[in-house]
């Protein structure tokens, strides 16, 4: 702030409240300081205290010198009182004595723990310090188990940490070369940069794995042990309040704001009275959007994350489990609808040419049973001291044919639990690992409540 003028923080002023307010005659904007620009990047709001206000003692700092002396256009008089923008945050950061990241992550590293990430086809195990692997386990016939597997780093001698500091994503980076030769780089050895990123509540967990160049990818890891140092914390963008306080017995707000306020309100009210039947509301808005990694020429399609509905949880479970409540995803071209226990479509919505729709699977449970009984249908874990089922893998066959196969398209649904803060939060996602056969991937916090009434064939049913 410190060296721009008074004319510069009315304009600003002006702009916040809708124009209502102009500069008056005499202004006072004496500041001292480094200088500092307003840009859209800070937000601002004003406040309306009255006389008994005091200045808040967190956050922004306030000087009794840095106002500035504002009129509306009924000659309506304030002092507006204005934050210092640098202020606190570097003096922290110079507080700060305490071990450097690589010594806070040091007992991760020296107790041989590992994260896993489960995908639906693909696992990935972060033993911190030591390798990144993934690998899937496919039962073959005889219940032997092949294991296909790729080393993505290893820590040796040559690998380094580096420290890299952004000011909303501060991360710790760990480098680890020397896995397993990458063909497609001429045998050269993959490498994963493993970001390390402070959350609380975190359990060391991967929170994503992508393949950034051939066979060079990078993994986020969230854990609470970066926390205690303030660097590596995620830096807000908190709201800074801008007081402005009436003068020479003017309102507590402008009156011409106060009356923009009421029609905003009125404009805002629903069109309908209190007596009628209001339809629930289901939101099908996709929040965020990734690629799964792939190897070996995998193909895959897009995954997506939405809330399913705002139904209560026994209402949605019994809905979806008698098929009535379809599952959608995808933001590309294609599209695809997963109904319970009825299909998988994929389609393709033109307003010229109307819906193009492909059965990719259709449910039929004596199928799903011959096929459960050659594949592994429930998988499980243990919580709690407690083995609990973790997912379960359903049949759907007889989609329609393939033009490069000739044989009609197939896929897998995984259904699996997912903690998440949105209790009705869901992600799914397709992979075609092979032509015209598909793996459909369903995580939700809403399916924990069901797996364990799966069955030996993993055939679920609402639990009393």
């Amino acid at each position: 702030l410190g060296s721009r003028t008074a004319e510069m923080t009315a304009g600003v002023v002006v702009v916040l409240i809708g124009g209502l307010l102009e500069v008056c005659g005499s202004v006072s904007a004496n500041r001292g300081g480094s200088p500092a620009a307003f840009t859209d990047e800070i937000p601002f709001k004003i406040t309306w205290p009255d006389a008994e206000f005091t200045l808040p003692t967190s956050g922004a700092l306030y000087k009794e010198d840095d106002f500035v002396i504002m009129t509306t256009t009924e000659k309506e008089k304030y002092k507006c009182l204005l934050p210092s923008l640098t202020a606190g945050e570097e003096d922290n950061d110079k507080e700060y004595s305490g071990p450097g990241p690589g010594q806070l992550l040091e007992p991760l590293f020296k107790r041989s723990s590992c994260s896993y990430r489960i995908e639906s086809y693909w696992t990935y195990e972060v033993c911190h310090g030591k390798h990144i692997r993934q690998y899937h386990e496919e039962k073959e016939t005889g219940q032997k188990i092949s294991v296909q597997e790729y080393f993505l780093g290893n820590l040796d001698q040559k690998s380094q940490s580096t420290e890299t500091e952004g000011q909303l994503t501060p991360y710790y980076s760990l480098e680890m070369g020397n896995g397993t030769p990458c063909v497609l780089k001429q045998d050269q050895p993959r490498s994963t940069s493993v970001l390390y990123v402070c959350h609380p509540e975190a359990k060391h967990e991967i929170l994503s794995v992508a393949e950034v160049t051939t066979c060079e990818y990078e993994v986020v890891v969230l854990t609470p042990l970066l926390c205690a140092h303030p660097k590596y914390r995620f830096k807000t963008s908190p709201v800074n309040a801008i007081f402005c306080q009436a003068l020479a017995g003017s309102p507590l707000r402008p009156q011409r704001l106060a009356q923009l306020d009421k029609e905003q309100e009125e404009q805002l009210k629903p069109p309908f009275s209190a007596t009628e039947e209001v339809p629930p509301v289901r939101e099908e808005a996709f929040t965020s959007t990734h690629k799964p990694m792939t190897v070996g020429g995998q193909s895959q399609i897009t995954v997506g994350t939405t809330h399913i509905s705002r139904l209560t949880d026994d209402q949605l479970i019994k809905e979806f489990l008698s098929g009535s409540y379809c599952l959608h995803g995808g933001v590309g071209w294609w599209k695809y609808e997963f109904c319970y226990g009825k299909h998988v479509h994929q389609y393709h919505e033109d307003k010229e040419q109307g819906k193009n729709t492909v059965v990719v699977g259709s449910w039929n449970s004596e199928e799903h049973i011959e096929w459960a009984k050659k594949n592994v249908a429930r998988s499980y874990q243990l919580k709690d001291d407690v083995q609990k089922v973790k997912l379960v893998s359903h049949f759907y066959g007889h989609g329609d044919v393939c033009d490069l196969t000739g044989k009609p398209r197939q896929v897998i649904v995984k259904l699996k639990c997912k903690e998440s803060e949105s209790p009705h939060a869901v992600t799914v996602y397709m992979l075609e690992p092979q032509t015209c056969q598909y793996i459909l991937g369903v995580e939700s916090p809403v399916i924990c409540r069901i797996l364990d009434t799966a069955d030996e064939h993993g055939l679920l049913s609402l639990s009393s």
